[in-house]
């Protein structure tokens, strides 16, 4: 498969803000256990790098991304250090003609139609819908589908177990990016168990959606 396929058949990306990059192992051993070997980590803190080299590197078998991107240079560090996909919580040229040149899929944040223009005239084909909850969830993505009927949706922001399985129920949704089962503070608290526990039950929930 691949990544956009791949992200489809997951369903769900785990969205990833570490602190420490010798977090990253023990959290992908986790998150891979509990059957979803898919994250996205965000640009937020200066361990992103060395965290996407670390997890990459000890589990391959993973499909890492890298969040929260706000220019080119962020992006060409996020892929040198293993990244295989990029998502910016706006609308960045740099970042999306960086993707582009480079061949790595791209996921721009979005929430009106005039962003969603902006897409349709690089040619992409998913765009990050965030933040989700906050701009109307579900009912605006419904919306937004009916004049963009070719655009499909990664929406991320107040998702969780009480409502993902009704954004998977909409066939423009392929995932949606979630981050209650990797809380800032379980990691933090080395709680790697309780994500485990929390991954095992987010695949069963999502899957239901398959």
């Amino acid at each position: 498969m691949n990544i956009m396929e791949q992200i489809r058949h997951h369903r769900l990306v785990p969205v990833i803000k570490l602190d420490e990059a010798s977090d990253a192992p023990p959290l992908a051993e986790a998150l891979c256990e509990g059957g979803l070997p898919v994250a996205e980590i965000t640009f937020r803190t200066e361990a992103a790098k060395d965290a996407i080299r670390l997890m990459t590197r000890q589990n391959p078998q993973m499909l890492v991304g890298a969040g929260s991107l706000t220019n080119a240079g962020q992006a060409e560090q996020a892929v040198d250090a293993g990244a295989s996909f990029l998502v910016s919580a706006g609308f960045s040229r740099q970042v999306t003609e960086f993707a582009l040149d480079n061949n790595i899929p791209v996921f721009p944040g979005i929430c009106t139609p005039t962003e969603l223009m902006l897409l349709v005239e690089y040619g992409l084909p998913v765009a990050k819908f965030f933040p989700a909850e906050q701009y109307g969830g579900l009912k605006t993505i419904k919306a937004l589908s009916a004049p963009f009927p070719n655009m499909s949706f990664m929406p991320t922001g107040g998702i969780g177990p009480e409502n993902i399985t009704d954004y998977l129920a909409f066939s423009k949704i392929i995932a949606c990016g979630g981050s209650w089962m990797v809380k800032d503070s379980m990691i933090r608290g080395h709680e790697f168990d309780k994500i485990r526990a929390l991954t095992k039950e987010a695949v069963g929930l999502v899957q239901k959606e398959a």
